[in-house]
This record gives C-alpha cells, sequence and structure tokens, in this order.
C-alpha cells in the first residue's frame, strides 16, 4: 500500500478523476531536454511583437515598491478600463487572468450537480473547473469547425446554471455572428448565466461578429471575458478582466482572493491600455501573417480551419502529436491538438514573419513535403 493512500481518501471523490491542463511547452524546457537554443514558441498564442513599450517603461518605475502589497481593488485600473470601455467600474472585475474570473463563476454559479453547457473542441479549463466543483459539463458537438449556438440552446436543461462559449473559439478560430447571437440570448431562461469569453476578440475583423460589451444590461445575466496576455502581449503578468451585471460581480468580489492582481501587472496593464499604435501593430501583423500561412499551408496541401484569431488549427493527415514530437527536434514549439478532440491536428499561433518562415520550412520537412516549399 502506497504511504500517501491515507492522503487521497481525505480528498473529494470527484477530483480524483481531474486532468491538470497541459499549458504549452516553454522554451526553457526545450533547451534543457533538447540543448536547443535558436528555437522559436508558436504554441500558446502569445504576442510575437512582445509587451507594450509603454508597459515595460510603466514596469520598470514600480520595480522599486515591490515590498508593498498592490492595491486589492486595482482602483485606477478599473477606472481605466472603465472609461476605455464606457462601462461602470461597479461592472467590471479583475483577476489573474482571465481565467481566475472564470473559476470564480463556476464556484459562484454551479452546484454539486448543477450543469455547465458548452462545446465541445474547446477551452480545456472549461470542463475542468465545472468537475472540480462536482458539476457536470456538457459538451454539445461543434457545426463543422462553428459553434451551434442553436444546438447549445437546445442542450439546455433544468440543471443548467451556466453556458460557456468562446467566440472566437478555441482552438477553431472560428466566429459566430450577431443574428444568431442575438435570438440564442433572447431565447434563453433567466436562471441561466452566459459567459462570452472573447480573448481573442481583438483579432476579428468581421463587424457581423458580436461584441459582448453590445449586450451588457444589469438585468442580463451575461459576463465577457476579456484579457491582456494575447493581443496586449502582457501573458506573463496575468491579468485579465470580466464585465457583467454589478449585483453578480459583487458575490464575486466576495470570493476572489486579496492581492489578486500584483502591482506590476497593474501597472502594465494601464500603460498597455493607452498604447494604441503598438495593439494597431500588433493586429496588422496576425493579419498578414495569418493569411499568408493559410496561403503556403494550403499550397502544401494542407486544410486549415477558417480563423479570425491569432493562432491557426491545421489538419495534418496524420497523429498531430507526432508531428509536435517532430517539430520539437527541428526547434518550432506547436501545439498537439489530441486533448481538444482532434487527434490529427495541430495549431499553430502567427509569428514574426522569420518565425512563420521557419515554421513552415520546419513543417514541410516533417511532412515530407519539402519539394514543395
Amino acid at each position: 500500500m502506497s504511504p500517501y493512500s491515507h492522503i487521497s481518501a481525505l480528498v473529494q471523490p470527484h477530483l480524483a478523476g481531474l486532468e491538470p491542463y497541459q499549458a504549452g511547452k516553454p522554451l526553457e524546457e526545450l533547451a534543457r531536454e533538447l540543448g536547443l537554443t535558436d528555437a522559436i514558441k508558436l504554441a500558446s498564442n502569445e504576442n510575437p511583437l512582445g509587451p507594450s513599450p509603454k508597459a515595460v517603461a510603466a514596469i520598470s518605475q514600480h520595480l522599486t515598491t515591490l515590498h508593498r502589497y498592490p492595491d486589492s481593488h486595482a482602483y485606477h485600473l478599473t477606472e481605466d478600463v472603465s472609461r476605455h470601455l464606457g462601462v461602470e467600474p461597479r461592472q467590471l472585475i479583475f483577476g489573474n487572468g482571465s481565467d481566475e474570473i472564470l473559476d470564480l463563476l463556476v464556484r459562484a454559479l454551479v452546484p454539486p450537480g448543477g450543469e455547465v453547457v458548452s462545446t465541445t473542441h474547446t477551452f480545456l479549463m472549461y470542463g475542468l473547473l465545472t468537475r472540480a466543483v462536482g458539476g457536470v459539463f456538457t459538451p454539445v458537438p461543434l457545426d463543422g469547425m462553428q459553434v451551434d449556438l442553436e444546438a447549445v440552446f437546445r442542450a439546455v436543461s433544468d440543471r443548467t446554471r451556466l453556458i460557456l462559449l468562446n467566440n472566437p473559439n478555441n482552438p477553431t478560430g472560428a466566429v459566430f455572428y450577431r443574428e444568431a447571437w442575438e435570438s440564442f440570448l433572447e431565447s434563453l431562461p433567466p436562471r441561466v448565466t452566459v459567459v462570452l469569453d472573447e480573448a481573442y476578440i481583438d483579432f476579428v475583423d468581421d463587424s457581423r461578429v458580436p461584441q459582448g460589451l453590445d449586450y451588457l444590461a444589469e438585468d442580463r445575466p451575461l459576463v465577457g471575458l476579456r484579457t491582456f496576455s494575447k493581443a496586449y502581449g502582457l501573458a506573463g503578468l496575468r491579468v485579465g478582466y470580466g464585465y457583467g451585471p454589478s449585483g453578480l460581480l459583487d458575490i464575486l468580489h466576495r470570493l476572489r482572493m486579496p492581492f489578486n492582481v500584483n502591482r506590476l501587472a497593474q501597472a502594465g496593464a494601464r500603460a498597455a491600455l493607452t498604447d494604441g499604435e503598438f495593439l494597431a501593430r500588433t493586429r496588422e501583423l496576425v493579419r498578414r501573417g495569418r493569411e499568408e500561412l493559410c496561403r503556403e499551408l494550403n499550397r502544401l496541401g494542407l486544410d486549415t480551419a477558417p480563423t479570425q484569431a491569432n493562432f491557426i488549427l491545421i489538419e495534418v493527415g496524420r497523429s498531430g502529436r507526432e508531428v509536435y514530437q517532430a517539430m520539437l527536434q527541428e526547434g518550432v514549439i506547436i501545439r498537439a491538438m489530441d486533448a481538444y478532440g482532434f487527434p490529427r491536428h495541430i495549431r499553430v499561433n502567427v509569428g514574426l514573419p522569420e518565425e512563420n518562415r521557419r515554421f513552415l520550412q520546419a513543417l514541410a520537412k516533417v511532412m515530407g513535403l519539402s519539394g514543395r516549399t
């Protein structure tokens, strides 16, 4: 018998089957494992330009204050985002990444046995957080690569408490449109809260794609999630936020840990919010890179899912895990999609032009398509 068996007996039974979230492999880990010092990482949908220079400058000014706790209420950041979005400060909550806000919502709204409806092939944390509170996670199949809002509505039952939707969806990059979204919202019973995860909304070019801010109301159980990790280049600081009806957010504030957004994260996010030039450069880089990558991948004979995010889902026609491992040997970190229900796909985020070229060359080599590059 294991000397730790008595410990496992103390843990809630429904936690035993949880699979931990597997993040993208860090560059440092690849260097340790394979001795590669010139590897590139295109696995975690990060900003290839790095952080906003304004954010870096603001952070440097706060380095001598690290002995002080941060503002637990993120007052100045809240005021800045409130003005930027045109919402009331009481309709905002900040977290250690938007994942923390998602965790608070599940804890606040889903009782043991309560149901969370989402989709298949989406952000893995949705199911993990649901099962962590003893809830039932119900994934609705996609329609091809698209979220089927009518099917999501039909899946709502008497025990449904929360609906989690990603727009654009991760890992497909697909979006749903305003007409279907509005019909979906109007049809839902008022006891069901909708969470619209907009981590990639800054990369969307199509004006038909709805933004949750346009549907924010004090009497509507709708919460939007956004992040500074992607377009603003602050993934290493972990700062995200939610917007929604103030009554619900008041409950979330009671649940969140104090000082959950650190001092440097608050300073960096405030500065990044003012850097419109950096955001525009990021959007243009992603748009151009996305078009070029899809064009070249299709020329290689590989199918790509239509995407409005900063990443591309690619069908490789064989084990995506094997392709991922082979790409590591080439010093290129991508993401295998087997955990997302796509065992014959990989995902790559748009990088700098030279990184995109290196990815294409390495993939062509791994796939035996080198003569076609």
